[in-house]
């Protein structure tokens, strides 16, 4: 099979103009013609397209060499008119064995692919991901997930991978590691141990690769980080939902982001390996001047160690609060820190600043010699409320 990549893809999602890309793939010996063709008849409720359209993308697989991806099992991903639409990676581990055959057949058939040392294990990851993101099947991709085993090496390969072209439809993006304990010793395949801190401000994608990708992914839309110290910071115009689990910058730091377009933003981050979070000073860099669209800050999952100040009350000096329409925090504690102003009067005084949006605490209340009710009276009278998750286990006998 030839892969027909010489013919102009449509640029918009109206039927007429795939059909008669079909039809020229179809007259270059594309099968991709074929399940164009019978996604249009599925669209339209034919009964039978459905189970066809998978034989085809099946033959099309097989075709193009991806067939090994699937039996891999590590690449899960689905097709849309002709082209890879949706692909999520994880490396599976009952097929290790097998990998370095289908790695060494892949780079033998693939020369577009970046150059791997075969004889490393932990360098098969990242080829793997190289060879899909290489491939002209996924330059229209939708949405990509990468979880990552092996990210010492896979992090910048994908990084690499993904900034060689552009992506016009890439509107969503996961990119990073698992971990339970942030800066935990990380195992990669073959049981070795990574120090996450080898890499404090010296991030595992260098810079200029990081330049790239931003730059290579023009659609996106939505960026969900997660690991430690993998980037030095990120600038993207057109970015509207952001969310990062863990320290992902090189420097620490939790917002040395330049998104003028955000809209919604996540943060998850809890005690390290040290027994430390993040001082929520850093919170002080959430200014409207920054982030002139944000509307929703979710904070829920977000823990800090206090600077003088608690959350609540930093937040609360934020330029950024008017404009946000939903906040959530995980605790709301003041302590008495000033001898002419007690805790109660503090929360009395700063809580209206928060009335006019969706206002959210997900754990706990203190506020240091108010009893309950007190603090229940300044909040309600103000709409605030505390996350309760009152759904009960119900009989259905």
């Amino acid at each position: 099979m030839r892969f027909v990549d010489d013919v102009a893809v449509p640029g918009s999602d109206t039927w007429g103009p795939w059909l008669a890309y079909a039809d020229a793939l179809t007259a270059a010996g594309d099968p991709r013609g074929e399940a164009i063709r019978l996604e249009h008849l599925d669209a339209g409720g034919a009964g039978d397209a459905a189970s066809r359209l998978a034989e085809v993308y099946a033959e099309v697989e097989r075709e193009l060499g991806l067939d090994g991806l699937r039996g891999d099992g590590s690449w899960q991903f689905t097709w849309s008119r002709g082209f890879v639409d949706k692909a999520v990676f994880r490396l599976v581990a009952e097929t290790a064995p097998q990998r370095r055959a289908l790695v060494e057949r892949f780079l033998a058939d693939l020369p577009d692919t970046g150059a791997f040392d075969l004889t490393d294990p932990e360098q098969w990851e990242a080829a793997l991901i190289d060879v899909l993101l290489s491939h002209p099947a996924s330059r229209l991709l939708t949405d990509l997930e990468l979880h990552l085993t092996d990210y010492h090496h896979s992090a910048e390969r994908a990084a690499a991978a993904l900034s060689r072209r552009s992506w016009p439809r890439l509107e969503a993006l996961r990119f990073g590691h698992d971990f339970d304990l942030l800066l935990e010793l990380h195992e990669t395949s073959t049981g070795n141990r990574i120090d996450p801190e080898d890499y404090l401000d010296n991030a595992v994608v260098p810079k200029d690769v990081e330049q790239a990708l931003w730059a290579s992914l023009p659609a996106l839309r939505s960026l969900e980080l997660e690991g430690a110290f993998l980037f030095d910071d990120l600038e993207h115009g057109a970015l509207t939902h952001l969310r990062i689990r863990g320290s992902v910058f090189a420097d620490g730091s939790l917002f040395p982001f330049s998104t003028p377009a955000l809209t919604s933003l996540e943060v998850e981050s809890d005690y390290d390996v040290h027994g430390t979070v993040e001082s929520n000073a850093q919170l002080e860099e959430l200014q409207a001047s920054r982030y002139p669209r944000l509307r929703s800050l979710d904070l829920s999952e977000a823990e800090f160690e206090p600077d003088e100040a608690g959350d609540f009350v930093v937040l609360a000096e934020s330029s950024l609060l008017p404009q946000l329409d939903y906040l959530s925090i995980r605790e709301l504690v003041i302590e008495d820190t000033d001898e002419d102003h007690s805790p109660l009067t503090v929360l009395a005084e700063l809580a209206p600043r928060f009335a006019h949006l969706d206002f959210h605490v997900w754990g706990d209340i203190e506020i240091e010699g108010a009893d309950d009710q007190e603090v229940e009276d300044i909040l309600s009278a103000l709409g605030l409320s505390q996350y309760d998750d009152d759904t009960e286990d119900t009989d259905t006998d």
